[in-house]
């Protein structure tokens, strides 16, 4: 009796030193993915090997009966099939890796972030971050320089605490889980003071945005305030007033920031217009020529960047009466297709983007369950943000890779452990 009783004290240790663990690298792990993509990798994936030894010990394995786990394991077991039969061992060691993503989101939603106060406090981790990334931005706008002596980008670009242009996707990510929910939570409150606070911590943010000159990331923002308005009733005056402080932004750019002006309306304006010749359209239209000539297999982990630099052509468009498409050997190379929907098909063909889309519902689906705006406003911006990052007609970072990897992964797990709470709520309340 003794033995079992110390034996079940040791166990009770391990899993409070394990659950420990996982939550100090989940809090880390946006940090990580300021600076340092090993780190981050590191720390999502001791997070998974975590929740694995956990669920071994407590022989709690119920999240495997989750909608989405079984399309995301055969997903992965595509990606693997793909890059096997392409003979390439680079591609099959990161086929064998991929499933520590969705570990990831599995041991959030279900173990690391199932209690309120560890969601408001990873809530709180963004908020400093998106603070800090904004306090940089302008430092670097007025003396020219952020503190680690990085000036702005050659194209006008603010780079914020990094030294290259990444500042407008980071600050994507941390605005709405980070800032929104602050904002909401001051623009309800009935002090005169906290309300204005709330408005202009939202003008700050937007202006700081549009200041960073990232196109989508602009774009992106817009699109999830969009979504906002549409959800909460309260907000859609505040973001009508927020659009015309954007037009007035955008108006007076010429005079307050000139490369910023030309870089996110003149030469914005002019991909639009000239799509399909540009830079995107031209990575876009040799990522299609690979998923219509590979449409069951897909060409494995890292297919686009190791097929891109060969002549493609394609004349499965004339079936419905298009142009056949063709793309001359290395036009249209880089690591990645810039999206990752056709990441995914080029990766592990259609039945692997059916797979992924199936995931993305499932996800979303699961997070807008017992949505209640009103009430838990980072679980409505984690919707709007999952929505976002999510959505697929913009160009991307490689969705396989840290740290955009992390910010999707994390954000999914996140958001359907904010919409398991909220559905309990009630019946905790009751008891």
């Amino acid at each position: 009796m003794l033995r079992t009783a110390t034996a079940l004290r040791h166990i009770s240790v391990l899993l409070k030193a394990l659950t420990l663990s996982a939550t100090i690298c989940t809090l880390l792990l946006p940090l990580f993915m300021f600076f340092s993509r090993a780190l981050s990798d590191i720390a999502a994936s001791v997070v998974g090997v975590l929740f694995l030894v956990y669920c071994g010990l407590t022989q709690q394995w119920q999240w495997l009966r989750k909608p989405w786990v079984l399309p995301a394991a055969l997903f992965c077991a595509l990606c693997l099939f793909a890059s096997y039969i392409q003979h390439n061992t680079a591609a099959i060691l990161q086929a064998i890796c991929l499933p520590r993503l969705f570990l990831l989101t599995a041991a959030v939603q279900n173990w690391v972030l199932t209690r309120n106060s560890k969601r408001l406090l990873l809530g709180g981790v963004f908020f400093a971050l998106a603070l800090w990334l904004m306090g940089q931005c302008w430092q670097q706008y007025f003396t020219g320089y952020n503190l680690l002596g990085a000036p702005r980008w050659p194209d006008g670009s603010l780079t914020g605490p990094f030294i290259k242009p990444r500042a407008g996707f980071t600050l994507l990510m941390l605005f709405f889980p980070g800032i929104m929910p602050v904002v909401l939570c001051a623009l309800r409150n009935k002090a005169l003071s906290l309300r204005f606070a709330g408005g202009l911590l939202l003008l700050l943010s937007v202006l700081t945005m549009v200041l960073i000159g990232q196109r989508m990331s602009t774009v992106l923002m817009l699109f999830g305030l969009f979504l906002t308005a549409l959800f909460i009733k309260q907000f859609r005056v505040p973001f009508l007033a927020l659009v015309g402080f954007l037009v007035a932004v955008v108006a007076s750019l010429p005079f307050v920031s000139p490369p910023v002006y030309a870089k996110l309306v003149v030469k914005f304006t002019n991909q639009l217009q000239h799509f399909s010749s540009s830079d995107y359209g031209t990575l876009f239209k040799k990522a299609g020529i690979m998923v219509l000539n590979h449409p069951i297999i897909g060409e494995g982990m890292d297919g686009f960047r190791n097929f891109c630099s060969l002549s493609l052509h394609s004349s499965a468009p004339t079936l419905l009466g298009l142009p056949a498409l063709s793309s001359p050997a290395g036009i249209g190379c880089n690591l990645h297709p810039h999206n990752y929907y056709l990441q995914v098909a080029t990766t592990a063909g259609l039945p692997g983007l059916a797979l992924f889309c199936l995931v993305v519902f499932l996800w979303l689906q699961a997070g807008a369950k017992h949505l209640a705006p009103n009430q838990h406003p980072q679980h409505i911006m984690l919707f709007v943000m999952c929505c976002t990052v999510l959505w697929p007609v913009t160009s991307t970072s490689s969705l396989f890779t840290f740290p955009t990897a992390g910010w999707v992964f994390l954000f999914a797990g996140w958001l359907m452990a904010a919409s398991t709470a909220t559905a309990q709520a009630p019946k905790t309340a009751e008891e």
